[in-house]
């Protein structure tokens, strides 16, 4: 996706070779451009999925998932990090290793929002490890729904995460894929399209 490669060499920060710093565009201060543009983009790749919802971790993934949603018209959940007083009973949990905030979270979904005939496309703005989207996935599962597709915006390759997804048979698509970060450089895996 040029639109976004652009604003990850223009404006994403290398924080030694395994952090991309991209809050000027991405998970702190937004661009709704990019956003409106990464929705559509996720809409044209998972056309064809039958994506009954959108799924999300707050707070860095809901700008992506929300655009997502409203582009293939279909409601958004967001995964909450911390506990909610509103938020107690009929709930899905799961716990979650953030790579970049060195801590284990447990993430929550209350199983009003997820039925079993649903056909949920996971979103979210960074691909690591795959803690993120193997703990969404297993809240799918855990009421009998199917995972429609995993999308990422940005996807760091040379770590684990694609390779751990793909593996376990989840369709996994990311709008761009970091190869490197050595030496204070972003390059990227070369696309054949």
């Amino acid at each position: 996706m040029k639109l976004l490669k652009e604003k990850v060499m223009t404006e994403g920060i290398v924080l030694g070779d395994q952090v991309l710093k991209v809050d000027s565009f991405l998970n702190h201060q937004m661009d709704p451009v990019l956003m409106r543009e990464v929705g559509s983009e996720f809409k044209r790749r998972f056309a064809g999925e039958g994506v009954t919802k959108v799924l999300t971790i707050e707070s860095s993934g809901i700008a992506p998932a929300i655009m997502t949603a409203l582009e293939l018209g279909v409601p958004m959940i967001f995964a909450r990090k911390h506990k909610s007083l509103t938020l107690k009973e009929d709930i899905l949990v799961e716990k979650v290793y953030s790579f970049t905030k060195r801590e284990t979270n447990e993430i929550t979904v209350s199983k009003k929002f997820l039925h079993p005939e649903d056909r949920v496309l996971i979103i979210d703005d960074f691909l690591a490890n795959g803690e993120a989207a193997f703990g969404l996935a297993r809240i799918v599962e855990q009421v009998g729904a199917s995972v429609a597709g995993i999308g990422i915006v940005i996807e760091k390759s040379f770590q684990p995460g694609a390779r751990l997804l793909e593996e376990a048979g989840y369709r996994l698509d990311s709008l761009v894929r970091i190869a490197s970060l050595e030496d204070g450089t972003v390059t990227f895996v070369e696309e054949v399209h």
